[in-house]
């Protein structure tokens, strides 16, 4: 256990210096790198969030990317405060004893590319699900927080679906903007490309969410049979809502160097922003 716990301090550490070296710098024309809160927001004690790149499965790459990312962007904008853990010991609400805070010391969770079962207890597993739900706290849930779970349906109901495989692996995809004015897409065109990795999800609906990225499907490669969506629908981004909590997942954010990309730290960081309440974005469905 003393190994574990100094492994998870030395991690967190490498974090906190990467956030440190990581200073803002000049966006490209389009987009934003941090997203930069209002006067009133900076004056405003910062929102806490968790963010979470844990996985007892496949290893993303990405994830330390992703981490250092997202903190840095609440640090630059004031918008909010980041934890990191690469562990569910704070996804409780009993007392925190030697783990120092449980999920009532927060404000949103960001879930970065957590695949795999999470076994948690059946405690941690209501903690969770009432964080968001009763609670109204936000959730924002990053790649492949879709490929986790599969014996927890309540879960796949929170984001919105599950995993179901990459078809066309890491390709430049053929992107179509359908909500313009929601906060954490509006930044970006009506039509673009981006080489990543693209999910498509099973137990989805759009008529559940609100789509605010998804494929061209008349420009994708020639068809595969790892398709199994005979709609051809695939989101790429969506938000919904979850009882009284606010529900963001994209994606986006396979690669490494998607992270150093302005278009996506900013969707992200506009969504924290979002699912914190700092900004408004609608949720209802519609159609193509």
């Amino acid at each position: 256990m003393r190994v574990k716990h100094l492994r998870h301090l030395v991690f967190v550490a490498t974090m906190v210096v990467f956030v440190m070296i990581l200073a803002p710098v000049d966006a490209p024309a389009r987009g934003r790198a941090f997203p930069v809160g209002s006067q009133a927001e900076q004056k405003r004690s910062p929102k806490t969030v968790l963010i979470l790149g844990a996985t007892r499965d496949y290893q993303h790459d990405s994830i330390s990317d992703a981490m250092v990312a997202l903190s840095t962007v609440g640090k630059a904008s004031g918008a909010w405060d980041s934890y990191l853990r690469t562990d569910f010991a704070w996804i409780t609400k009993s007392d925190a004893g030697r783990n120092g805070k449980n999920l009532t010391a927060f404000d949103a969770i960001v879930l970065v590319s957590t695949t795999g079962p999470w076994n948690l207890t059946d405690e941690q597993r209501r903690a969770f699900l009432s964080f968001v739900h009763d609670d109204g706290k936000g959730l924002v849930a990053v790649h492949a927080a879709l490929d986790a779970n599969y014996d927890w349906p309540e879960y796949a109901e929170m984001l919105g679906g599950w995993f179901d495989g990459h078809p066309w692996d890491t390709f430049d995809a053929p992107i179509v903007l359908e909500d313009p004015s929601f906060p954490a897409v509006k930044h970006l065109p009506r039509a673009f490309s981006k080489r990543d990795e693209i999910y498509q999800a099973k137990a989805w609906s759009r008529d559940k969410v609100n789509v605010l990225l998804r494929l061209d499907e008349t420009k994708l490669p020639a068809s595969k049979s790892e398709v199994r969506r005979s709609d051809r629908d695939f989101g790429v981004a969506w938000a919904k809502t979850y009882g009284r909590g606010r529900v963001f997942y994209s994606t986006l954010g396979h690669t490494k160097e998607s992270w150093s990309d302005p278009d996506v730290t900013t969707m992200y960081g506009e969504a924290i922003r979002w699912v914190l309440g700092l900004s408004e974005g609608s949720t209802a469905s519609h159609g193509r």
